[in-house]
């Protein structure tokens, strides 16, 4: 019985070494190396503080700022640690009225905008805390900005266009803003709110 037990404890320090040591700690360098923003969670600074990561949505209420998408991440939205969508069908009652009172809230906030509403200012992500929104929406949105900032459209525009981020690789996704760092680009571009 020693003799088949020892061959199988021994399997069992080195595997254990191996993918449960050596190998995690491979892995870790080598993101701390080449990706080290990435492998730190993608932390934005202003002044010495963390304000935020690129890789999280946040909410933004305030008229001067660009506002995300809809998050159906923890009971009020927005919580990382209840990433997650609604999970609600397209023939949802729920999903329906959540969509309703969105609309009406983003024609309420950007009266001046009268083209259709953007799908991303609707509905929110499958993790809801998707920090970007599309080109369209923020497009939607500079009016009220720029109104709220006592900034002209084109000024708002010009760092709407600054911050937006292409396709990847030139073809994967779609042309998008990060909500967060195009704030933070207004608030050093404008007043802070």
């Amino acid at each position: 019985m020693v003799k088949q037990l020892l061959p199988a404890l021994r399997a069992m320090i080195f595997l254990t070494l191996v993918t449960g040591l050596l190998y995690p700690a491979v892995v870790t360098g080598l993101c701390q190396v080449f990706w080290r923003d990435q492998a730190n969670g993608s932390l934005i600074r202003r002044d010495g503080h963390i304000v935020g990561s690129a890789l999280l949505g946040q909410n933004f209420t305030h008229p001067g700022y660009f506002h995300p998408r809809p998050s159906a991440a923890g009971n009020d939205g927005y919580d990382a640690t209840a990433s997650g969508g609604s999970n609600l069908g397209p023939t949802n009652q729920k999903l329906y009225d959540r969509v309703k009172a969105a609309a009406e809230q983003f024609r309420k906030e950007n009266p001046t905008y009268t083209g259709p509403i953007p799908a991303d200012a609707l509905t929110a992500s499958a993790s809801g805390l998707d920090p970007d929104i599309s080109v369209a929406n923020a497009k939607a949105q500079v009016a009220r900005v720029a109104d709220a900032r006592h900034a002209s459209r084109e000024e708002v525009q010009k760092i709407v266009d600054l911050h937006t981020k292409g396709r990847d690789l030139g073809l994967l996704g779609e042309s998008r803003l990060n909500v967060l760092r195009l704030n933070l680009a207004l608030d050093g571009q404008f007043s802070k709110h």
